[in-house]
């Protein structure tokens, strides 16, 4: 280990190093300050003087969050991946001063510390390094003689590509000119440095940052007295309190029993690979006004919220595709709620996903259901703190993909989100400000996913947006579309009656009812009327055994084997 290395350490520990006159400056955690540490340090006493004085943020390097941790670790397994690229971009109906909106970025670098991270591993432990300056990743690009779909095309690839998390820079700004007053920005972060409630909070700046550039004023912004950083060591020393204990206990207890599988890749399964891929795709919905006020309103009725709500409905939908009556789902709540308020305008990586078990034995009515997902809710918000990637390890939840394998579905809910996504999505919208900016949305799909399916629902002006994204190992296009009509149809069929039990809330459409008890009934074969349908089935046994009867995706069955099968049933049954 060299000197840096040695240093580094120390700061990681806690130990904190300053110049004075030219003097060397040290304090240190007690445990830390051994004979051994102290007689190393005044032997290269002049050695670190000049290192520090050299390369003054050399030892601006902190430990990760546990949500980073997790992120470093997948990103280690595929460095090649997108799937935690974050994306942003918009149309921008206006004339651009380049020089001052590449500024903008970088003051914006600047003010947000986790934007001109790096990581590398020291002494077996990931490190992230604050760089004190980093260079912008900036292009501005000719795109003139593109058409919509090769600009669109060109966009979706550069979104893609991959971050050097160790090397490079974890932020890409593209600027595609089109015309003078024309222009596509497209921004791309990994996951690692944001999350999405810094993605606003980089929204809402970078205008002001700009506007305030072409004014030639100084920035209007407040100033920042804590960084990401500064929550790595809080949630250090939370964890050594006494609600991280309390935390600990409520979940460990919340998750205790037999924890099955949810069985969606038996129901679903296109394939029989042992081994899914996380290749994903999204199908997006739209729930009517008139049912989002309906919504809005059981909510209220039962002192609940439309989040809440939402989640009570998946959990009824995953309840009757599966069968399964214990559902555990994984949920991003608040992310910051719990927090000190010095954190809330902070860029970085907070999200923490939180367990949230139900149980739908004995089908209780809907209300019941809901109260119950409520009482879940509420417990996990005010334990949200404590890490997933700690809870997985100490109860010993380990799995091969991104997150435990018990947890295939997930759930998210923006609450309000009418500004940033009419920014994203809202095509209808001709005269939308973005600080001075008149801008288009320009959307670009994001296929990223690290669950089997996961439903994000957005609250908007009059309406609710749903987005499935799904593992396309498991799901096919027409299901994933059935399975939000059956969301829409359960959303329908709940407020109209609340007291429904869960499992007879009628999930089929009425056009699935036609199609299922008219038209796949409309036949005009002559069966004879002194036989049986078991009796008709046995006759087609003995004239072709071999003969294929039924086909589901890649399995078949021969009229024997289906005929071995049901007899086997019949005596299960009987016994």
């Amino acid at each position: 280990m060299n000197l840096t290395q040695f240093l580094q350490k120390l700061v990681i520990k806690g130990c904190k190093f300053r110049i004075e006159d030219n003097h060397l400056k040290y304090s240190a955690p007690k445990k830390e300050s051994t004979p051994e540490v102290i007689n190393k340090l005044k032997e290269h006493r002049a050695e670190i003087l000049q290192l520090l004085n050299d390369y003054p943020d050399i030892l601006d390097v902190t430990p990760l969050s546990y949500g980073q941790k997790a992120l470093w670790f997948f990103w280690q397994l595929d460095s090649k991946s997108s799937a935690y690229n974050l994306v942003f971009s918009v149309r921008i109906c206006d004339e651009i001063n380049i020089k001052n909106l590449r500024l903008a970025f970088e003051k914006l670098i600047d003010r947000h510390s986790s934007l001109r991270s790096t990581f590398s591993v020291l002494d077996f432990e990931t490190i992230q390094y604050i760089h004190q300056t980093k260079e912008l990743d900036f292009l501005q690009i000719d795109a003139s003689f593109w058409n919509e779909t090769q600009l669109y095309l060109y966009l979706k690839k550069e979104s893609q590509l991959p971050f050097d998390l160790e090397q490079g820079s974890i932020m890409r700004v593209r600027l595609y000119t089109c015309s003078e007053k024309e222009h596509i920005l497209l921004f791309t972060i990994h996951h690692i440095a944001v999350d999405g409630w810094s993605l606003k909070i980089i929204l809402s700046e970078l205008p002001k940052i700009y506007d305030d550039l072409q004014k030639g004023v100084s920035t209007s912004l407040p100033t920042l007295n804590s960084s990401y950083s500064d929550y790595v060591v809080w949630q250090q020393q939370w964890l050594q309190g006494e609600k991280a204990e309390q935390a600990w206990v409520y979940w460990k207890n919340k998750l205790s029993g037999n924890i099955s599988s949810s069985n969606l890749s038996e129901v679903f399964s296109k394939s029989l690979k042992k081994s899914l891929s996380y290749e994903a795709a999204s199908y997006e919905f739209q729930l009517p006004t008139e049912l989002t006020y309906q919504l809005k309103r059981l909510s209220t009725s039962t002192d609940s919220t439309l989040f809440i709500t939402l989640l009570a409905v998946f959990n009824v939908l995953l309840y009757r595709y599966t069968g399964q009556e214990d559902i555990i789902i994984g949920s991003p709540l608040g992310g910051r709620i719990n927090l000190p308020l010095k954190f809330r305008q902070i860029v970085g990586y907070f999200i923490n996903t939180v367990l949230l078990r139900s149980d739908l034995s004995n089908n209780p009515n809907f209300n019941l259901f809901l109260s119950q997902i409520g009482k879940t809710v509420v417990e996990a918000r005010t334990f949200q703190d404590y890490p997933f990637q700690l809870l997985v390890d100490k109860l010993q939840l380990h799995s091969e993909s991104p997150h435990s394998q018990f947890i295939q579905t997930f759930f998210a809910f923006q609450p309000n989100a009418q500004d940033i996504m009419h920014l994203l999505k809202d095509q209808t919208l001709d005269n939308l400000n973005w600080g001075s900016f008149h801008v288009h949305p320009f959307e670009i799909s994001q296929q990223e996913d690290a669950f089997n399916l996961s439903l994000e629902m957005v609250e908007m002006d009059s309406s609710i947006s749903g987005i499935l994204k799904y593992n396309t190992e498991l799901f096919d296009d027409l299901t994933i579309e059935s399975l939000a009509n059956h969301f829409i149809n359960l959303c329908n069929l709940i407020v109209e009656n609340p007291l429904q039990t869960v499992g007879e809330i009628p999930l089929l459409t009425e056009a699935e009812k036609h199609q299922l008890l008219v038209e796949w009934n409309d036949t005009e074969v002559d069966y004879p009327q002194d036989k049986c349908i078991h009796q008709l089935f046995e006759e087609q046994v003995k004239k072709s055994p071999n003969a294929i009867a039924v086909v589901f995706q890649e399995q078949e069955l021969t009229y024997q084997e289906l005929n071995n099968r049901a007899n086997r049933l019949a005596h299960y049954l009987r016994s």
